[in-house]
């Protein structure tokens, strides 16, 4: 491996970390952190106990990004003197450990760099992820739950809460869909490039004759609302059905009919939700994911307005998204963005920065086509 300039390198590890500064807004970043504390002080904060959770955890994290931000200045200085004293003593241990840290700190600006890209209305709001299996039968079952914990996986190592929101599992292994919540600033904007089909080719462990299967698995990320967001849904438009949760081969986990399933009937859609304890909990959360799957179908048939307006306009992302191949070669790629990791297992543990990172670029780079050409036909 080439040795590292430092003198070329942490120049522009500086003005990488600047840029991102600037697009961060730390004057606002402090502005806001200045308020969330005043809210956090009153002695009344925990008379509303849901506001109370919302303010102390968008401290928390207005908090730890000014924290990510200052953190990553006094790495570069302490890399640069890392570097000098090196070069002083000629002490090749630390030279060795001043080019760790390196890319190390270049991984931390990069994704920084891809959080400063999410700017869209909902970017900041928790994701609700669902995984639905598709065609190639318990095979497909089988890889939603792959893809399930891919993505707990993920949540885990970046220290994301997540709750598991309904589960319907499949008759013979895997699942048949699963909807969950990922709790973290900018998780919808961050998953929402996940959105899409995921293909899996491999030698089926179902199947006694030992013959490749090709499946397929469908991933869904919507932003959740908030109680202030405007989408009223009249009573009247609401079809409510309870029944009694249950676990793996229809196996019962609650003896009383807590698990509600709601359905939009002007548009079919449906929501299902079994993991709070009563009824009403599961009602009010069906009724919150539910809302913010109408929010997006609005904001996608608004798109497709403005799209049928302005003319075709490349915007499209396309069914078969990611094929992740396990026979007769192990590879994993985005067939949108070309990006291809080689070890399979690695990214079915949760390794999908790459993926998501190369994704979210892709996606602004489309975005920004898509506005020159509309611009163009204008």
């Amino acid at each position: 491996m080439a040795a590292i300039d430092f003198s070329e390198e942490i120049p522009h590890l500086r003005a990488t970390l600047t840029s991102i500064e600037k697009v961060t807004d730390l004057d606002a970043l402090h502005a806001k952190i200045a308020d969330l504390e005043k809210q956090a002080s009153a002695p009344d904060l925990w008379d509303d106990v849901d506001n109370a959770q919302k303010v102390s955890s968008a401290l928390s994290h207005a908090q730890a990004e000014l924290r990510r931000v200052d953190e990553l200045g006094s790495r570069i200085d302490d890399l640069e003197v890392m570097v000098e004293l090196a070069a002083e003593e000629d002490d090749a241990e630390t030279l060795e450990e001043a080019e760790k840290e390196f890319a190390s700190i270049r991984k931390a600006l990069d994704e920084l760099e891809v959080r400063t890209l999410l700017s869209g209305e909902y970017d900041e709001r928790n994701a609700v992820v669902t995984i639905r299996a598709g065609a190639g039968g318990v095979d497909a079952a089988d890889f939603a739950e792959m893809l399930l914990r891919m993505y707990m996986r993920w949540a885990e190592r970046h220290g994301y809460p997540t709750k598991v929101m309904d589960t319907a599992y499949a008759e013979e292994a895997g699942l048949k869909a699963v909807t969950f919540e990922v709790s973290a600033p900018y998780a919808y904007g961050t998953l929402s490039v996940e959105g899409g089909t995921h293909r899996l080719v491999r030698i089926s462990p179902f199947d006694n004759q030992g013959r490749r299967q090709t499946s397929f698995a469908a991933v869904e990320v919507i932003p959740l609302i908030e109680s202030t967001d405007s989408i009223e849904i009249p009573e009247n438009e609401l079809k409510i059905d309870v029944f009694r949760s249950s676990g793996p081969g229809g196996q019962s986990v609650n003896t009383t009919d807590s698990a509600v399933r709601m359905t939009h009937i002007p548009t079919g859609t449906v929501v299902s939700m079994q993991d709070e304890k009563s009824q009403i909990q599961n009602r009010a959360a069906a009724l919150r994911v539910m809302q913010s799957r109408l929010l997006l179908l609005k904001r996608a048939e608004e798109a497709a307005e403005r799209k049928e307006l302005a003319g075709d306009v490349k915007a499209s992302w396309g069914d078969q998204m990611r094929s992740y191949v396990l026979n007769p070669y192990q590879m994993v790629k985005d067939l949108r963005t070309e990006y291809t990791e080689g070890n399979p297992s690695s990214v079915f543990d949760g390794e999908i920065d790459g993926f998501i990172e190369a994704g979210i670029r892709w996606r602004v780079g489309q975005q920004r086509e898509a506005a020159a050409e509309a611009q163009a036909n204008s």
